[in-house]
């Protein structure tokens, strides 16, 4: 009986520790994406949805606007966020992450640029700080292009339009997709017209157009910027090998912008260029698995190698 009084309660302790295993995976086998619609992201988000897939996750990516992406991380609706741009979303990470709401996991880019900016040929007629824009108002028909409507950055041109910020009270703000304002700018070089739009590093369109990025907005846009992974509070904790997988997700510029290319020239789709680019760079995927298992345990690297 001395003997098997031990044994019997081993076997319940190792029981309940797989029940307790089972029902934490559960919980995290399924990772909720939040995706503001912008290619940066669908690049971020993509390579995050590949390494997850080979792991043995599934991933459900929802495209919402910012600050519901950020209502969603503080209600539990949505897991992770890899598109919080700083210091252009600084009112949102004040409400949420620096309250406690919502958690940072890690910064995943850095030496970030979003502000407005003008073709090249605006630049050298004049414009080439925000209190020049009024002075060319008629040329650019008084009208600036932003994205989405409710993003931060719409909110600080909003609020330039309000406090009539650099004369630019009587101008308006056309909100649309990113895909839709850059349409509007392509139209516009190709004309050779004045066009001011909301431009950012990353992103093909420093490639496609000779653009210049306009000073003295660093109040309502900073200085040169970073992005940071975010996650909804206990995340990490309760999901710690997806966690140690975000945290470890650190990109380059370099590297967004050639997938973003292939992409929006048409060349591939956001997944088969994301494939590529980690099949051609082993040395970035192993960093991003350093630490991380399959879901089940397993060798991590060798599993996202044999999806691959």
């Amino acid at each position: 009986m001395k003997t098997l009084i031990p044994a019997v309660a081993a076997g319940l302790l190792s029981t309940t520790l797989a029940l307790a295993a089972q029902a934490e995976d559960a919980r995290c086998a399924t990772v909720k994406l939040g995706d503001p619609g912008w290619s940066d992201i669908a690049v971020t988000n993509g390579v995050a949805r590949l390494l997850l897939d080979g792991l043995g996750y599934r991933t459900e990516t929802q495209t919402l606007a910012v600050p519901i992406i950020f209502a969603g991380l503080q209600k539990g609706q949505v897991d992770a966020f890899l598109g919080n741009w700083m210091p252009a979303q600084q009112s949102n990470y004040d409400r949420f992450v620096a309250s406690g709401e919502v958690e940072r996991l890690a910064e995943n880019l850095t030496g970030t640029e979003y502000t407005l900016a003008v073709p090249r040929y605006a630049y050298e007629a004049g414009v080439k700080t925000f209190a020049d824009l009024d002075s060319h108002a008629e040329r650019f028909k008084h009208t600036l292009y932003g994205i989405a409507a409710g993003s931060p950055a719409n909110v600080s041109i909003q609020e330039m339009i309000r406090s009539n910020e650099f004369g630019l009270g009587d101008w308006k703000l056309v909100e649309s997709s990113e895909q839709a304002m850059l349409v509007q700018v392509g139209r516009a070089v190709k004309r050779n017209e004045f066009v001011v739009f909301l431009g950012w590093t990353p992103h093909p369109m420093n490639v496609q157009y000779d653009l210049v990025y306009l000073k003295g907005g660093e109040r309502y846009f900073g200085e040169s910027g970073s992005v940071n992974t975010l996650a909804r509070k206990g995340y990490a904790q309760q999901c710690p090998n997806v966690g140690r997988l975000l945290a470890n997700l650190q990109f380059t510029q370099g590297m967004e912008n050639s997938v973003m290319d292939q992409v929006l020239s048409g060349k591939a789709s956001n997944e088969a260029a994301v494939k590529a680019w980690i099949k051609a760079n082993p040395a970035a995927l192993e960093a991003w698995l350093n630490g991380v298992t399959t879901r089940e345990g397993g060798d991590g690297l060798a599993a996202v190698k044999a999806k691959l």
